[in-house]
């Protein structure tokens, strides 16, 4: 505690108070820990060891995660190196001063870098002006010291609690940042005269119930076309529940989609409902549609004529009432004439079909693009970088992209991680002019490789994911498993 004129007597007896009941050995009417575990992380920040220790191990004994620091300097040196949850932090740090500034001052700061993490003042030195002007700056709640364990821990719970769901909110936000309501329906992040006609088709057929095959190459964000059009449809508040079909293993299938009973199979544990009856009364999106292998098909047809099927392991016929939106990145119409998509499925996810153009024939989005992922990304790794510099902005512009929008976001990531000043620069980006990642395999770790390898194999075989897998000797699931992993 800076400036606290208490004893060091005074202080050993706060840590051993503390120690003894964050181990559980404490009277009858002392604060009991819960002791739940938790991923949540606390940040403590004070200028006496004595002070840190005592809660860290109050903490610890509440199943939290800590870490402890003794000046502002390093509070925000924690911050841009890890995330935390909450912070627990002193007003009070030069032992000449008790005016609480340079916490206030510390506590500003923390706000600029990010305003949803949770922020508890505490000092020695409380009054009520300079509990009202931490709260004002953006504190969540104020602790005196010497702290009643009980209390300080229902604090941190409940802000524990609270930020996580501000952050949901957040990322909920952010996803849908790029459907920008307005008017009757949404509108992507697209400027391009290439894009104009998707806007359209949006707008026109998302307040209908008609199924809708969404298409193009892969990362051409036909997940936000299909997010999109739930929202702007009479579905919107009803569940969007979203299934990757060409993930799906023939065994799993069925459960999956339709659900199973108990005991319906060796781990069926208990009854459990399908993606489409979880999306009864909504929409449901099923990404990838034309990996399905053809014995499947058949079972997917029924649904959408009927609406009806049965769980697996039981005889009990049920209805849902769900509107399809399926993609993919594949010519679901030669997978037709080639044998391996049925002519009347296709008939009956296709009521309307959305062709989204790859990234290079529509350049003009670009900038607009990179300028929204750069802002969520400066955001997410607390770093203040606010724009690209000319020559990063050519490079972007220049670029083949290969993987579309989804490749400039995962671009755009690491350049706000290498950014070292409030500009992207064109070396940040790790760009070459003909689109290859600067970077030779034997500088780069197994992870690095195999993602590097599974994009050129897909650029090779003109996206067609059941071709690419083939190429590497992989089956779909185990090739799909890995999409997901590296975001592809």
């Amino acid at each position: 505690m800076a400036g606290d004129q208490g004893s060091v007597a005074a202080r050993r007896s706060l840590i051993s108070t503390a120690q003894a009941k964050a181990c559980g050995r404490c009277g009858p009417l002392a604060h009991t820990p819960s002791v739940v575990q938790s991923d949540a992380r606390i940040l403590i920040a004070d200028d006496q060891a004595d002070v840190l220790e005592a809660l860290r191990l109050l903490l610890k004994g509440e199943g939290y995660r800590t870490a402890t620091v003794s000046s502002p300097a390093k509070v925000l040196a924690a911050l841009q190196q890890d995330e935390f949850d909450v912070v627990l932090m002193d007003l009070n740090y030069a032992r000449d001063t008790t005016s609480g500034q340079e916490g206030l001052d510390l506590l500003a700061r923390i706000q600029a870098l990010d305003s949803a993490l949770p922020v508890v003042v505490m000092t020695a030195w409380a009054n009520i002006e300079l509990a009202v002007e931490a709260m004002r700056r953006g504190a969540r709640d104020f602790i005196q010291k010497p702290w009643d364990n009980a209390r300080l821990a229902a604090i941190i719970r409940n802000q524990v609690e609270l930020g996580k769901a501000l952050r949901k909110g957040q990322r909920l936000e952010a996803e849908n940042e790029l459907l920008r309501v307005g008017g009757k329906g949404p509108a992507l992040i697209a400027e391009s005269p290439a894009m104009r006609p998707i806007l359209e088709l949006i707008n026109r057929v998302g307040p209908s119930d008609a199924n809708v095959l969404i298409t193009g190459e892969n990362g051409t964000g036909k997940g936000v076309v299909a997010r999109g059009l739930h929202s702007v449809s009479v579905r919107a508040g009803k569940p969007l529940v979203v299934v990757n079909m060409g993930g799906l293993s023939e065994g799993v299938f069925e459960s999956e989609l339709f659900g199973h009973v108990k005991g319906a199979f060796t781990d069926a544990k208990t009854d459990r409902a399908g993606r489409f009856e979880l999306a009864d009364g909504g929409t449901l999106f099923m990404d990838e549609i034309a990996n399905i292998p053809l014995n499947q098909q058949t079972k997917l047809l029924r649904v959408l004529e009927t609406g009806e099927f049965e769980r697996v392991g039981s005889s009990k016929t049920r209805r849902g009432n769900v509107r399809f939106i399926s993609a993919t990145n594949a010519d679901v119409h030669a997978e037709v004439a080639a044998g391996r998509f049925r002519r009347d499925l296709l008939f009956r996810l296709n009521t309307v079909e959305i062709h989204l153009p790859p990234l290079r024939e529509r350049r003009e989005d670009i900038p607009p693009l990179a300028a929204h992922f750069l802002r969520l990304h400066a955001q997410r790794y607390r770093k203040n970088v606010t724009a690209h510099d000319p020559a990063a902005m050519r490079f972007l512009q220049e670029h083949g992209w290969p993987g579309n929008v989804r490749e400039l976001d995962h671009a755009i990531e690491r350049a706000v991680l290498m950014a070292q000043g409030n500009l992207v620069k064109a070396s940040d980006l790790a760009l070459r002019a003909g689109g290859e990642i600067a970077s030779r395999l034997d500088e780069m770790s197994l992870e690095e490789v195999e993602r590097h390898l599974i994009k050129k194999t897909l650029a090779r075989c003109d996206g067609n994911a059941m071709k690419a897998a083939e190429a590497l000797g992989l089956s779909r699931s185990a090739f799909y498993r890995r999409l997901e992993k590296y975001g592809l």
